[in-house]
Parts: C-alpha cells; sequence; structure tokens
C-alpha cells in the first residue's frame, strides 16, 4: 500500500503531487486558454454558446506523449466550458456539444480513464493555485484557476473541499502505516497510526465546519449549483446529451452524472479502511458507479484497501482491532474515534446538504431542491450512509 505508487501523498492526499497547471503550454491551441479566461464573462453575458459556436475549427486530437498535467489542465478548461455552453440557459439547456469542443473533450478524458462530463477532479482536485508557493495549500493561500461566474461564495465552496482533500492526505498515510503495523502485529504503533488518523478527521471536519463563513446557502443554490449538474436522471435533459462528431457514440445521446462531492475519494477510502458496510441496494449501485469518475489510481487505492481483509472475512484493520478490544482497549477506542469522527464528518454534510440545497425554493427544474447533482435523492442517501456508519460504530 504504498501511496506514491497511486499518486496520492501524506502532504496532499488525492491532490495531484505537483501544482496544477494554470494554462496550456504553446503547443495546445491558443482557442483553449482564452476561452478559460473568457468564460466567466461570457458566461455571465450569456455569450459563451455564440463564442464557442463561432470557434468551428478542428484541431488535431492526436495527443501523443502529452504529460498528465497538461491533460488535467485541458480536462479542466473543456469540462467547464462544456458545462457553461450545455447550462448557459438553465431554462433551455444545450442537448448537443459542437465538435469543436465535443472531440477534444473525449479524447483528452479518454486519455485520463474518466467520462468527458465535469466531475470532481477536474472541479477541485485540479482547480487551485498557491498564492504564496512556500506555503501550505489551505484556505487563505489557494485560490481556483477556473470559475464558471467566479465570485467569494464560488470560490469558498470549492476551496473548503481542496483544504480538506490536503488535510487527509495524513489520515490516508495513517491508514497505510497501521496497515503495515498491524501485519507486523504492533499493537502499539497501531494505535499511534489510529491517533494519527483521527488528528487528520478532526482537521477535516474543522475545514468542513467552515463554509458557511464565505459561502451562502442561496448563493450556493442560485448561482453556484446550476452549472455542475450533469446528464443522467436529469429531468431537463432525459434524453441525454449528444457529442458531436465523437465516432465513438455514433450519434447517440450520452448520459453522464454531475460533479458531486461524492466523486471524492477520501470516505470511500475510509470505509474501506475501517470495513464501514453498505447494503446492497441502489445506494450502493450509485456509490460504485461514481467511481468511473474517480481519477484511475485512486479508484484503485479504494480497491486494494477493500481487499485487504482477514481470514474471517472483515476489514483487515477492523479485525485487527476488534480481535484484541479486551486485551488493548484503547486500541479498541482508538478505532471507535476515527468511525465516530467518519459519522460526525457526515452529519455535517447531511446538514449543508439540507440547508444549501433541500431548504432553498426551487424555481427552475434544472436545479431541482430535491435530486443532487449526481442525479439522485441526494437526502435518503446522505441520511442512510450515516446510518450505517452509527450502526457500525454500536457492533
Amino acid at each position: 500500500m504504498d501511496l506514491a505508487s497511486f499518486d496520492i501523498s501524506a502532504e496532499r492526499g488525492f491532490l495531484p503531487r505537483r501544482d496544477p497547471l494554470a494554462t496550456l503550454p504553446r503547443r495546445w491551441p491558443s482557442f483553449l486558454n482564452d476561452l478559460a479566461q473568457e468564460l466567466p464573462k461570457l458566461l455571465a453575458a450569456r455569450q459563451l454558446r455564440a463564442y464557442i459556436d463561432a470557434h468551428r475549427e478542428r484541431w488535431s486530437t492526436g495527443l501523443g506523449n502529452r504529460g498528465l498535467d497538461e491533460l488535467r489542465c485541458a480536462a479542466r478548461i473543456l469540462a467547464f466550458a462544456g458545462h457553461g455552453y450545455v447550462w448557459e440557459d438553465p431554462h433551455q439547456p444545450a442537448d448537443r456539444i459542437p465538435a469543436s469542443l465535443a472531440v477534444p473533450w473525449y479524447h483528452v478524458m479518454k486519455k485520463l480513464g474518466r467520462p468527458p462530463v465535469l466531475s470532481y477532479a477536474s472541479y477541485a482536485l485540479d482547480n487551485w493555485r498557491r498564492l504564496d508557493p512556500t506555503r501550505p495549500i489551505e484556505l487563505g493561500n489557494i485560490t481556483l484557476l477556473q470559475n464558471f461566474l467566479g465570485g467569494l461564495d464560488e470560490e469558498w465552496f470549492v476551496l473548503v473541499h481542496v483544504d480538506i482533500e490536503a488535510k487527509a492526505g495524513k489520515a490516508l498515510a495513517g491508514i497505510t502505516q497501521a496497515l503495515r503495523a498491524a501485519h507486523a502485529d504492533n499493537p502499539d504503533e497501531v494505535m499511534q497510526c489510529l491517533h494519527a488518523v483521527a488528528s487528520a478527521e478532526e482537521q477535516m471536519l474543522h475545514t468542513l465546519l467552515r463554509m458557511p463563513e464565505r459561502c451562502d446557502p442561496y448563493i450556493y443554490y442560485t448561482r453556484v449549483r446550476p452549472y455542475i449538474h450533469g446528464w443522467k436522471d436529469n429531468p431537463t435533459l432525459p434524453r441525454g446529451v449528444v457529442y458531436d462528431g465523437v465516432e465513438d457514440y455514433q450519434g447517440a445521446p450520452q448520459h453522464f452524472r454531475g460533479e458531486t462531492g461524492a466523486q471524492s475519494s477520501i470516505i470511500p477510502a475510509l470505509d474501506g479502511a475501517f470495513g464501514v458496510p453498505h447494503a446492497e441496494d441502489p445506494l450502493r449501485q450509485y456509490l460504485a458507479e461514481m467511481r468511473e469518475y474517480m481519477p484511475t489510481k485512486h479508484r484503485a487505492f479504494i480497491e486494494a484497501l477493500e481487499r485487504l481483509t482477514d481470514a474471517s472475512g472483515r476489514a483487515l484493520l477492523f479485525g485487527y482491532v476488534r480481535d484484541r478490544r479486551e486485551r488493548h482497549p484503547k486500541l479498541w477506542e482508538a478505532f471507535r474515534d476515527c468511525v465516530r469522527l467518519l459519522a460526525r464528518f457526515r452529519e455535517t454534510h447531511l446538514d449543508y446538504a439540507d440547508r444549501y440545497i433541500h431548504q432553498q425554493h426551487q424555481r427552475s427544474a434544472s436545479n431541482p431542491t430535491g435530486v443532487g447533482t449526481g442525479g439522485t435523492p441526494f437526502m435518503a442517501y446522505l441520511k442512510k450512509h450515516l446510518e450505517e456508519t452509527e450502526r457500525f460504530l454500536e457492533g
């Protein structure tokens, strides 16, 4: 379970190991950098579709040996442009994306192993820069590289996620160290590692609790959320979206989920490490589907954690500490502290979902209060997540 082999680090968690590129190098079409820069103003004026339609020229999709940093940067620009094109007018969303945008978007995302739609990776993981490169990746020292409309609420909403991702690195490192210590049958070291995991979780929760400081629920719902919806289980795009010029799709409409925090790898990784179970139902199927939108190596990390089981089929870490809870009660309590903090994180997230979405006044079918940006009944799902975590604590 070497973190580096999964493109993860103790310092940055699932964030890229190098700061994201702000712009694409010259070998990419200059149109893309221009589009990224002008997108917020064009979207505010509802001229983005016209701007993109006016640039119909094709460009080579032979990506050759373009590096991962460049591909991530291109994916970010194309995803924001694609969603801006579709949702420029939320009352009349576009059900076709022109070939000049759809074709390069498809090929870039194929290289990255994700669908051509805005996912959490492009929205948060690869969408930040440090104001002072010598200081940490944290609120107060980070800003977004790409916005839809821009403004304090949009910035803060995404940057809170970036800060949490950075703080999660120590939790992931603690988990892998705890697994190694358990394999070596060193309960004292396992306990120390679990304390480190809990400390990181407390920092993540502290950042999450700061969301209301600069992100107002009404502003989020009306000006931030409309652009991150997808086109699967979306009432205003029931037939999906056609990607013009993408030969592999053969003109058939595509159905992809919208950007959602469920595409972050942190919580699934913690669930896998702790052994928190999820019942076999539509929720579990949805969570499995969300992995298709994660970076491939992060997906592999979660799957590797889930494969680590003991002879009884229990999650390795859970089985190790539970078998020793009589002899080492402090070890068992350290494990339970980690799970309690996971439950608190979920509880806070549920509260925000209620305040920022469910309690808002729906004015458009394209921005429903009962369905998440991933196209699911989020309140029922989030409650179920929390209940399953709390039941696990009782066991």
